[in-house]
């Protein structure tokens, strides 16, 4: 006879792009991985009730809420998963460590430092597991990219190059959204998609020491947003864009590495290029999410005339999460890295330990994240270590 399963009541908090893309993480996660905790998709919470009962409906939830704090309040809730604009996931995550829930966070964690602190601090002192979604680390190729750096087979790390491209943006016709405004985002494309490249810098290479940045904003306004009331009128009104929409950084990094960054949504042509490449004194690699399964690797020490990057496509037993799923060459997507993200946080329930990237990491982003900020704001450089330091991090 198999052993029982546990069952884990799952609360969501948000219900468009993100809550279909978790949702469609927690329905597939037991198809895939066979874990020994699993979710149970209990409730969803949104502030429109038509809309909230139509995404449970379609996503497989089975009751929803209209007010999150009752979500939290609920005794069938066992933890929360919340995928909202980032200026709700203060009080939301603080709520849930209160209730005693587990806690998964989308990125960036908070809107400044001292939200991040005060966050990873109540889920340590409730004992709730907690990780923040960037979701990246976990396509498979990425994770080989840490395993040949873990190993050696790079050598020293140099130089690290990483870049977020999007052409989103780039239509100024496009109205207004709550990610191009400062007060509910906080930041503009550094923390939006920004902060994707960053952390897998940090999960690749290492901890940040000192940033120097420039960020710009080049369409300083648009149309404002549709509602169902508006006349034609309102529709040609124009609202002031408050964050960045492209910034660009050099790093030096703990390990003596150096990096260079940029991040932007008016770069015509990508849809969505996150890559990046890291030099290293016997080997370089580089990734791109638009080609997500596949690996490029250098070594230098290949005998000379073949000297160039492979691919490897990771989709064999040999790759990290890959076996979980298709025959070799049988492409997995973007999707799946949700689920490899889900895998590991149910996994750490049972071992009662919190997996990465947690709450810790979404500090540490949190605090490079403003020092890109500082650093723009009074152009000078910044210190990322001194500032980590000054903050105290359970390890």
């Amino acid at each position: 006879m198999s052993e029982e399963k546990k069952e884990i009541r799952v609360g969501m908090i948000g219900y468009k792009f993100m809550g279909k893309a978790h949702s469609n993480a927690y329905r597939n996660l037991p198809f895939f991985f066979n874990l020994n905790v699993v979710p149970v998709m209990k409730a969803i919470s949104g502030r429109n009730e038509a809309k909230v009962k139509e995404a449970a409906q379609a996503f497989g939830w089975e009751s929803y809420e209209t007010d999150w704090r009752k979500l939290i309040e609920r005794d069938d809730i066992d933890m929360i998963d919340i995928a909202t604009p980032n200026n709700m996931h203060y009080e939301m995550a603080i709520a849930a460590a209160k209730a005693g829930k587990h806690i998964i966070c989308e990125k960036p964690l908070a809107m400044n430092t001292r939200q991040a602190k005060e966050m990873y601090d109540a889920a340590c002192k409730s004992g709730s597991i907690h990780m923040i979604c960037h979701n990246y680390r976990f396509a498979p190729a990425v994770q080989f990219a840490k395993r040949l750096i873990e190993q050696n087979r790079l050598g020293k790390i140099n130089h690290v190059r990483g870049t977020y491209l999007q052409d989103v943006y780039l239509d100024t016709e496009s109205p207004i959204t709550w990610r191009t405004r400062k007060e509910i985002t906080g930041l503009g494309v550094l923390g939006d998609i920004g902060s994707h490249n960053l952390d897998l810098a940090r999960f690749l290479v290492g901890e940040f020491q000192e940033v120097a940045a420039l960020t710009e904003t080049f369409v300083n306004q648009r149309p404002a947003a549709e509602s169902e009331n508006q006349n034609e009128a309102d529709k040609k009104q124009m609202e002031d864009v408050t964050v960045e929409d492209a910034a660009a950084l050099i790093a030096r990094f703990e390990n003596g590495a150096i990096g260079t960054f940029e991040a932007t949504k008016l770069a015509g042509g990508n849809l969505n290029g996150n890559r990046f490449e890291i030099n290293g004194e016997k080997g370089s690699i580089r990734w791109d999410l638009e080609n997500l399964n596949n690996l490029e690797v250098y070594f230098t020490d290949d005998e000379p005339g073949i000297r160039g990057y492979r691919t490897i496509n990771c989709t064999e037993k040999y790759h990290p999460y890959a076996e979980a799923y298709w025959p070799v060459g049988h492409i997995i997507g973007y999707e799946h890295t949700f689920i490899n993200l889900l895998s590991d946080f149910f996994n750490g329930i049972e071992q009662g330990s919190s997996p990465r990237p947690n709450f810790e990491d979404g500090l540490r982003n949190q605090i490079l994240l403003e020092s890109i900020e500082e650093s723009a704001a009074k152009k000078v450089w910044i210190n990322v270590s001194e500032k980590s330091n000054s903050i105290s991090i359970k390890e």
